[in-house]
């Protein structure tokens, strides 16, 4: 057996430990330092504890340079209905509406938001913000210098998105009121 095989030998139960016990994503260094490991060991241990849980209740979610633990979305009902958070963990069609083009427009400024869906959406922006959903990410460079508005690893979650590159295409309607299908058509 390699060195490097002798690293990630038996890795992934001890992950899924740190992991599990986690409050929030746990970054690559920090879990190869707990470890006493490489990063890319940690990361060969995660491939192989990714395998592992996908014939069960829980994923590993990525963000950036760190990585969590989290049920599998198809057990997001189940889950709500245990903890009792049917009621609560809905969103409004409005939040959902500005949700999606701050998610698909990011970095995007309120008065764009607005814009977009046509009402002023400040009540919805709050709600959003105090859900951990959208988060301030800066400064335009515009006049007044509007506050930047972006998603977070939360809604990432919430949605048991791994980034944003995993959400679908935007289907645009055409002039005739017609989504846009090319991406349908072509596969």
């Amino acid at each position: 057996m390699s060195e490097s095989e002798k690293n990630t030998a038996g890795l992934a139960p001890s992950l899924l430990a740190l992991l599990f016990v986690a409050a929030e994503p746990a970054a690559l260094a920090h879990l190869a330092a707990a470890l006493e490991v490489s990063p890319a060991a940690v990361e060969a241990g995660l491939k192989e504890l990714e395998e592992a849980l996908l014939t069960g209740g829980l994923r590993l979610q990525r963000f950036g340079g760190s990585v969590q633990l989290t049920t599998a979305p198809e057990m997001g009902d189940l889950i709500e209905r245990f903890l009792g958070l049917e009621a609560t963990s809905r969103l409004s069609r409005a939040a959902l509406e500005t949700l999606a083009v701050i998610a698909y427009q990011q970095p995007v400024t309120r008065p764009q938001v607005d814009a977009v869906r046509g009402v002023n959406c400040d009540g919805v922006m709050k709600s959003l913000l105090g859900k951990g959903l959208i988060q301030e990410v800066g400064r335009a460079d515009g006049p007044g210098r509007p506050i930047l508005y972006g998603t977070t690893p939360d809604f990432l979650q919430h949605f048991g998105l791994n980034s944003l590159a995993e959400m679908p295409p935007l289907n645009l309607p055409d002039a005739n009121g017609n989504g846009n299908h090319d991406e349908a058509l072509k596969g």
